[in-house]
């Protein structure tokens, strides 16, 4: 009797798995182009809400700008490490939707335990949700690039969407602080996220293009490390984006510390990620016109002029009204170094090339920028991070010149 049972209950599981495997992908280009596009919303408006203020709620539950710092760096260089799983399993079991659905029900599930008193559990909380969070913008862009490609629309048109998201996440994020405690900022972060995570369920089982995320790093890393070009591009793209960190981690901690207020903070977020929209639509007509070297020097310039202006003048208006150079800053200078290395790499590199980027641009940059720039917030306060950004954007520039350089001179030498 019970293995009838048993034999009926799996029977209407497949059932009700072929019904909704059938229901989505029998989606039109449309209906798809529309549900991606709403998930990037979501994402971007539970990102922008609560990343912003994490470290200021780390903060006032007792913890040290330093150990934020830790915490933050530990959690980064352990997503690096799984994104490679994340692929394996992703190709394996052909399992897209249900990553991408545990990329935001996870973190936003785990985010009620960051009111833990103990450091240990805000680790681990911190890096189980770092771990599902990695692989989130890799799959949404795979849904992304191929219902742009069925829908007959760019990638831009619908990343779009996670920028103003996260614009009125920030914006949305100091309102409620300025009304509620920053300890319970992650009341609409969770809320946000399951809305993202059953829209996340209503997505293709898997895109056409999921094998783009399985293909392997080792087969091209000794190729492109021995590009020296490459290799100063990924030095000065590290040491102009770890100065990024002072942003998205500890804005609102330097802010305050310049006598600012969080619902003020919300503004500078707000206004920040809206700079990135125009910056975004104009940068493929400037990259036109001077070229994607160009165009990373050019960026790296406003990192510098962003964090002198700061620590010349650190008072809150000010902070303010630099973050209008948030697009200039960041908006041009990922758009082009992503551009440039599809540029260098060849056809059958090209996942490889962006891998090993992103893993210095975003995971490696965020892990010695959250460890240095918690260090000296807390040391010498928001002026000696301030004046560190600068001096590593600097830096980071006469990489990117050396890059410019060079790179005219071999287009410049005449090919035999």
């Amino acid at each position: 009797m019970i293995s009838i049972w048993s034999a009926k209950l799996k029977g209407i599981r497949d059932s009700s798995k072929r019904l909704a495997d059938q229901w989505t992908e029998e989606q039109s280009p449309k209906d798809v182009l529309l549900r991606i596009r709403s998930f990037y919303l979501l994402a971007g408006l539970a990102g922008g809400i609560f990343n912003p203020y994490l470290s200021s709620m780390l903060v006032g539950g007792g913890l040290g700008s330093g150990q934020v710092g830790l915490l933050l760096s530990i959690g980064t260089f352990i997503s690096i490490l799984v994104q490679p799983v994340w692929g394996l399993i992703v190709d394996r079991f052909q399992q897209m939707r249900l990553v991408l659905l545990l990329s935001v029900a996870i973190p936003g599930l785990l985010s009620i335990l960051y009111q833990s008193p103990y450091f240990l559990i805000l680790i681990m909380v911190y890096t189980i949700s770092t771990v599902f969070t990695a692989t989130q913008a890799p799959m949404a862009d795979s849904y992304a690039l191929v219902a742009a490609q069925k829908a007959n629309t760019t990638y831009g048109a619908i990343r779009f969407l996670g920028s103003a998201g996260t614009a009125v996440g920030g914006y949305l994020g100091g309102l409620y602080v300025s009304q509620y405690d920053v300890s319970l900022i992650w009341i609409p972060f969770m809320l946000f996220n399951v809305l993202a995570a059953i829209l996340a369920f209503t997505l293709p089982r898997r895109s056409d293009e999921s094998r783009i995320l399985n293909q392997s790093l080792s087969a091209g890393i000794k190729t492109l490390l021995t590009n020296r070009l490459f290799l100063f591009f990924l030095g000065g793209s590290l040491l102009v984006n770890q100065t990024l960190t002072a942003f998205n981690s500890y804005f609102v901690l330097s802010f305050q510390d310049a006598g600012g207020t969080l619902q003020l903070a919300g503004v500078g977020l707000l206004i920040a990620s809206a700079a990135n929209i125009p910056s975004m639509l104009i940068a493929a007509r400037v990259i036109r016109r001077i070229g994607h070297e160009k165009m990373l020097l050019l960026a790296a310039f406003a990192y510098i002029l962003r964090w002198g202006i700061q620590w010349l003048f650190p008072v809150p208006s000010v902070m303010l009204a630099v973050q209008l150079l948030h697009g200039l800053s960041f908006g041009f200078f990922y758009i082009a170094a992503v551009e440039y290395v599809s540029r260098i790499t060849s056809k059958h590199m090209q996942a490889t090339g962006q891998s090993i980027f992103n893993m210095v641009f975003v995971g490696i940059a965020g892990i010695i920028g959250n460890l240095l720039n918690g260090y000296l917030l807390e040391l010498g306060g928001s002026q000696a991070m301030n004046l560190s950004c600068v001096i590593s954007a600097l830096l980071g520039s006469l990489l990117l010149l050396y890059v410019a350089v060079q790179s005219r001179y071999s287009s410049s030498v005449p090919q035999s």
